[in-house]
């Protein structure tokens, strides 16, 4: 009997807990399964796993065995992927987590770019403003917008970007200038809510140290478009990402204050898990951002 298939057959009994769901998964009767692992376990001359009609339980070993077992079927199914792409051509399914609104504005409107010059991939987007998991959850890549990042992931800076306050010129010659950030009090702060993500207050470099200034006002709301078009129509101060409102910043509908106090290393990000081989179509979509974003009059267009 085939070594890997024997091994197989442990690893998907193991994840899926039964050995009626792996079978399912490998085509094959539940029997024949367990005469794999039955083969396995006299071969090695050890217990690994207790089996019962509805459970399965590792033993000790059976437990570092498992771990060590599912490393080497990755690599292996890794080594294959690499082999099967060649050295110019992705294939494969791409998974990509992005924030909701850059996501739709700067992620997916660049996937049709993507898929002619790579027609063998398939690309699904999740847009989403919650955190997501890559490995439990089978992304093969994230865009993030600074925060911090697992040590277990490896990030990719994409294009420099910073939190900045600003509000429309109408609004600061009604209510004025502010010059510090204890100023701030004094002004009509527009924020996300708690359902936003953002209550704890806005953040601020000052003598090199991150603070955090608590803002209110009379709007709050957990969408950033609306919070964008609030500040534009001249209701108050926002706190924003540079991404979001260079075109703005560059036609003079928005102007930036408190510039000193601005919080640096808030970057585009592309964030994928670590791994001994990152598959092309990854590498490239990442290339592909990159170099969109890069372009010298990409960030102050309207999109």
């Amino acid at each position: 009997m085939d070594k890997i298939k024997q091994i197989e057959a442990f690893v998907n009994a193991t994840e899926k807990g039964s050995l009626a769901k792996a079978a399912l998964g490998q085509g094959v009767t539940p029997v024949m399964l367990g005469r794999r692992i039955d083969a396995l376990e006299r071969r090695l001359g050890i217990k690994l796993m207790h089996r019962t009609t509805r459970h399965l339980t590792l033993t000790e070993r059976g437990t570092v065995f498992f771990d060590q077992c599912k490393k080497i079927l990755d690599e292996l199914d890794q080594a294959e992927k690499m082999i099967g792409e060649g050295l110019n051509k992705a294939t494969g399914h791409l998974i990509v987590s992005a924030p909701a609104a850059f996501g739709r504005k700067h992620v997916a409107p660049h996937a049709p770019a993507f898929l002619a010059a790579n027609p063998d991939v398939k690309i699904s987007f999740n847009l989403s403003d919650q955190v997501v998991d890559l490995v439990r959850e089978g992304y093969d890549l994230s865009i993030r917008i600074g925060g911090t990042i697992d040590p277990s992931l490896i990030a990719v800076n994409l294009y420099s970007n910073h939190r900045v306050v600003c509000a429309a010129p109408d609004y600061l010659e009604k209510h004025g200038v502010p010059k510090n950030l204890k100023d701030l009090s004094q002004h009509n702060c527009l924020t996300f809510n708690l359902q936003g993500g953002q209550q704890r207050g806005w953040h601020f470099n000052e003598n090199n140290k991150t603070v955090i200034i608590r803002t209110a006002g009379n709007l709050d709301c957990n969408d950033g478009e609306l919070l964008h078009r609030w500040c534009l129509e001249g209701y108050g101060l926002a706190w924003r990402s540079t991404w979001e409102i260079q075109s703005e910043l560059a036609s003079g509908k928005l102007v930036t204050v408190l510039d000193d106090y601005a919080l640096p290393n808030y970057d585009i990000m592309a964030v994928y898990p670590q791994q001994r081989y990152l598959p092309l179509k990854t590498r490239l979509f990442i290339d592909h951002l990159k170099t969109t974003y890069m372009q010298t009059d990409y960030w102050t267009q309207p999109h």
